[in-house]
């Protein structure tokens, strides 16, 4: 069996027991981590940093987690909200006056949040995603594909921008400096948008799946699932796995895509979602600012994604929880009733159609949840 590093309750021995499984069935390197009331009852990790499998994954390891960082930008909007710094049922041309360009005036800041705004695609060169002023400006003079507020459609890469320039035109700091500044410094958690090259180092580069290798896509822009564009729509740009693996796409801020972190830092940061805005002493937001993001925005077939789904503000809702995962398979999910978060990074990518290890962590977390809520 995989060495598996790290600490966790005996309640919740099948956490590590399907990492172990995960690296033994052929994964490179990841780590695991459920936390209860804002505390770990596990925090794991095994496997290797480097495709060579000479670079063991350390405690501090971090990996790009894709599209789990859409959680993130979502909590620093659902915090403005909270403050009363940003109105969801506003236009976002109240903020970002250029964006009522091309038919966007009615557009609200919760479409953004939703995937409802009309504007999944990124179409410009991948060169631009690492300009901001030039990304948003494209965005802003973009016509959405359909009404507003009517449909839903995976914003996988446009996202990130669109409310990460609501974020900096109320707070005059960039989504990652705001996030930094307001969420991870004081929770003194280990996620970044817009990595620092002192942290290089610590990166375990995300490695594609068996036969395939850096210019590896997926069917959307941030790559979770794969799609025909609409007959009337210019194909999106396809981001390769090598584009996320450079030095630029470290340095960019790319709010629904470039955030890096372990499985540790995300689970500390969303258990103030799970645990009603409050998380080792420190208020994010109240607890009705938490209950924004499980109200339901859309319920239907998503367009990008073409299957059902249910997404509230920033987050995909599932049953009783909600979260999202990213392209790669590393998850985030939050259960509000039992203030549990479980979190999975990893840098070994697998065929999404085929990968089931966020849900089989999920249920071997559930496995523990079950036998803490019998002793309580």
């Amino acid at each position: 069996m995989a060495d598996i590093r790290g600490s966790y309750d005996g309640l919740f021995t099948a956490v590590p027991t399907a990492l172990a499984a995960q690296l033994d069935g052929g994964d490179l390197g990841g780590s695991v981590a459920v936390f209860v009331d804002g505390e770990p009852v596990v925090d794991v990790w095994g496997g290797f940093a480097d495709a060579a499998r000479e670079v063991p994954w350390q405690r501090d390891t971090i990996a790009n987690v894709w599209s789990v960082t859409k959680t993130m930008t979502a909590l620093c909007a659902l915090v403005l909200a909270d403050r009363d710094e940003l109105e969801l049922d506003a236009p976002v041309a109240r903020y970002w006056p250029e964006f009522a360009a091309a038919g966007k005036e009615a557009v609200l800041v919760r479409h953004l949040l939703s995937h409802t705004a009309g504007l999944p695609d990124w179409d410009g060169p991948v060169a631009e995603i690492y300009d901001w002023p030039a990304a948003t400006a494209r965005l802003a003079a973009q016509a959405p594909q359909w009404e507003p507020g009517t449909a839903a459609g995976y914003h996988s890469l446009t996202q990130g921008f669109l409310v990460g320039e609501v974020v900096r035109r109320i707070t005059g700091r960039s989504p990652g400096e705001f996030f930094a500044d307001e969420i991870a410094g004081p929770l003194g958690a280990d996620f970044h948008m817009g990595l620092p090259a002192g942290h290089d180092h610590r990166v375990a580069p995300t490695v594609p799946p068996p036969s395939r290798d850096e210019d590896y896509v997926a069917g959307s822009a941030a790559g979770d699932t794969a799609r025909a564009a609409p007959a009337s729509a210019t194909a999106p740009t396809a981001i390769r796995l090598r584009d996320g693996n450079s030095v630029a796409w470290r340095r960019a801020q790319i709010p629904a895509a470039s955030g890096f972190g372990n499985a540790r830092s995300i689970a500390l940061v969303q258990s103030a979602m799970a645990c009603g805005g409050s998380v080792r002493g420190v208020r994010l937001l109240s607890r009705a600012g938490c209950d924004r993001a499980w109200e339901e925005q859309f319920s239907g077939e998503d367009r990008v994604l073409g299957m059902p789904i249910s997404w509230g503000l920033g987050y995909g809702r599932f049953g009783g929880t909600y979260g999202w995962g990213g392209w790669g398979g590393s998850t985030v999910m939050i259960e509000p009733e039992g203030r549990t978060v479980v979190a999975y990074v990893t840098n070994q990518m697998r065929e999404p159609a085929k990968d089931t290890r966020g849900l089989d962590i999920l249920m071997a977390a559930y496995d523990g949840l079950k036998g803490l809520q019998a002793d309580v």
